[in-house]
């Protein structure tokens, strides 16, 4: 009897926060996106606590650099199956190259739940040098995570070329975030791109492999977390071979340019007001007397703008995407970019390299 006691005891007082959360998220959406977002976190805390252990005998076994893999697989398995979220993956053959450097599009700490989905062995994350000294420190250094001194721009060009040494050495992979911060919004789009991880790429003559997770603002943004189905694309590898700095502003045009074209194709089609307003200016003409005039030119989503790298013209629709381009090596910088060898850091702590200063 005292054994069944026991045994219940703490089935009974993990079911008590679950019916609860369950009692919240059928009151309204609201309840239901702290329930979710109470879960999520709750999950990724537990987790988190375990890669510890994971870490440590992982790191005994000298497999420190498999610690992610393990990790981001465990809490996928744990947290897409409570919050009702699967990740779908195309084109997961490309992540065997190694070693590489993986950039992907950073939407909200969603980004997580994909990561762990598609997370390959063997690679690790680019970090800034503060999260060394946090109770994430620890860890972080047992699984392989590079750090970058975003305070010092000598420093973290130093950081930068020793990362790309360490990963030809020991065939270790990168996944790092260009657009240097969070970014979503209902309609598809990017940040302009930091070169940090293209300067990367380039001096350690590893390829790059764009990562591209769908817009899931439907799913997941301020006071809404549904279910469903998030879709990520793995794009072909783009050689760096050959290339030297000079080339680098060219190659993240490139690549900016395929991911956005790759996020319009396999988002959710949704209609903006910019793209409304051409419909609803051609309805009131046809109401109208017929006047010779111009017709009206389609809007577009707007894009931020950036003084660091230009924005290169995208298909909209997305039906096509921009071939790789294997004579790269060919100038296509603009007046005023052949020094790009300063090295800043961005807030997140990726590393940005060749930003001119007025």
């Amino acid at each position: 009897m005292s054994f069944l006691a026991h045994l219940i005891k703490p089935l009974a007082y993990i079911s008590v926060p679950v019916i609860i959360l369950r009692t919240i998220a059928s009151t309204s959406s609201i309840g239901r996106y702290y329930a979710q977002l109470t879960v999520y976190l709750g999950t990724l805390a537990v987790v988190s606590t375990w890669g510890v252990f994971v870490a440590v005998g992982m790191t005994l076994m000298g497999r420190r650099h498999d610690v992610n893999y393990v990790v981001a697989r465990s809490f996928y398995a744990i947290a897409s199956r409570i919050l009702d979220i699967q990740v779908e993956v195309e084109g997961e053959e490309h992540l065997q190259t190694c070693p590489m450097v993986m950039v992907g599009n950073h939407q909200s700490m969603l980004d997580i739940l994909y990561l762990g989905r598609m997370f390959p062995r063997k690679a690790s994350i680019m970090a800034k040098k503060e999260l060394q000294w946090s109770p994430l420190g620890p860890w972080m250094f047992m699984s392989g995570a590079v750090f970058v001194d975003r305070g010092n721009s000598t420093k973290a060009h130093g950081s930068l070329a020793a990362a790309g040494d360490e990963m030809k050495a020991k065939g270790i992979s990168l996944m790092m975030y260009p657009e240097g911060t969070r970014h979503c919004q209902e309609v598809p789009s990017l940040l302009p791109f930091k070169k940090g991880a293209f300067h990367l790429a380039v001096q350690a003559g590893i390829p790059v492999i764009p990562v591209v997770c769908e817009n899931y603002w439907r799913i997941y943004r301020k006071g809404v977390f549904g279910t469903g189905t998030i879709r990520v694309r793995v794009l072909p590898p783009i050689s760096t071979a050959g290339l030297s700095v000079s080339d680098v502003p060219e190659l993240t045009t490139l690549v900016r340019d395929q991911m956005l074209a790759t996020l319009r194709e396999i988002s959710v089609k949704v209609t903006s007001e910019e793209d409304m307003k051409p419909a609803e200016q051609s309805g009131m003409k046809a109401e109208s007397p017929p006047v010779e005039e111009p017709d009206p030119i389609p809007a577009t989503p707007v894009e931020v703008a950036s003084d660091e790298i230009p924005d290169a013209p995208s298909d909209e629709d997305g039906s096509e995407t921009p071939s790789v381009d294997t004579s790269l090596s060919r100038s296509l910088r603009q007046e005023g970019s052949a020094s790009e060898y300063g090295t800043e850091t961005d807030d997140e702590g990726m590393v940005v390299v060749g930003r001119q200063h007025h």
